[in-house]
């Protein structure tokens, strides 16, 4: 999966339009090969991620947990951490 695309799913507070439609767009871009689409092809990846942006939205909507709604200061701080192990260099 693209690294740019993250769990949408039981934060507080839910996810926004604007993050549905960020991942969707990374989604089209990763599944079509490319960041901007040719003026030809432009019409079928708006297309592609209005559709993609609705299904997700969907998606979430309808999806159920018990698990207590996930803190997104929390989980931006671990994934740093996660990311200062994985980049430091090592000797």
């Amino acid at each position: 999966m693209c690294r740019n695309i993250h769990t949408l799913h039981n934060f507080e507070p839910p996810a926004t339009a604007d993050e549905v439609h960020t991942a969707a767009l990374q989604y089209v871009r990763k599944i079509s090969g490319t960041t901007k689409p040719s003026q030809a092809n432009q019409a079928a990846f708006d297309l592609a991620i209005e559709e993609i942006a609705a299904a997700t939205g969907k998606l979430l909507a309808g999806l159920t947990t018990n698990a207590p709604p996930k803190d997104r200061a929390v989980e931006a701080a671990k994934a740093k951490a996660r990311a200062a192990v994985r980049y430091t260099p090592r000797t």
